[in-house]
């Protein structure tokens, strides 16, 4: 039987986020550095936010704004 990688010790959380115009992105990489404490997966948001900048800034085609954010 084969073994299964435990996931409990990666360096990154994957999300899927929906946006207000129903697009969706799965598996979006947020470093497990940034999440933690009080704040839980709050500040998920504003690393895919980043990314979004960033991704929007190469492209030229800017993404919508986040409505929904969950662990994948």
């Amino acid at each position: 039987m084969a073994k299964k990688k435990d996931r409990g010790d990666s360096e990154f959380v994957l999300f899927n986020v929906l946006y207000e115009d129903g697009s969706r992105s799965s598996n979006r990489r947020v470093p497990r550095a940034d999440l933690g404490g009080l704040d839980g997966d709050e500040p998920a948001r504003a690393a895919i936010e980043a990314q979004d900048r960033d991704i929007a800034a190469r492209s030229g085609r800017p993404r919508g704004r986040i409505k929904t954010i969950e662990r994948a």
